[in-house]
């Protein structure tokens, strides 16, 4: 293995290694859309929104995550191919063990209705909405 290979490979174990950013990891593997929103993440994980932020962060710069930037939520999604010799079915598992459900078992966002749950600050678009 190349020397830059081996590095990236350290870094993305290394991102791996912290409870949270691993947490985040498995929830996004457990999602069955393929991603989720920064909010449902927070709700999830129960840590604060700035905390949750930094972790994908860490995960988007080792190229473990992707991020798509949609109006101004946030929504990320696994690349897979990056993940050092762990599988998303794993990774899924440890998502139900860790936090008891699915992201994909919850409401969707549209039928949450407002306050302070998951998905409350993603608004579905709707017919009338559109221009």
């Amino acid at each position: 293995m190349p020397d830059n290979s081996t590095e990236q490979l350290a870094e993305r174990f290394k991102a791996l290694g912290h409870p949270a950013r691993l947490r985040l990891v498995a929830l996004l593997a457990a999602s069955l859309d393929g991603e989720v929103c920064l909010c449902d993440l927070t709700s999830s994980v129960g840590l604060t929104q700035p905390t949750v932020t930094h972790h994908m962060k860490r995960l988007v710069a080792c190229a473990l995550v992707k991020r798509e930037q949609r109006g101004k939520w946030a929504y990320f999604s696994l690349v897979e191919e990056h993940l050092p010799g762990i599988d998303a079915a794993t990774l899924g598992g440890l998502a139900q063990l860790d936090a008891g459900q699915r992201i994909a078992d919850q409401p969707k966002r549209g039928d949450r209705g407002l306050g302070n749950r998951p998905g409350a600050c993603c608004p579905t678009v709707s017919e009338e909405s559109v221009i």
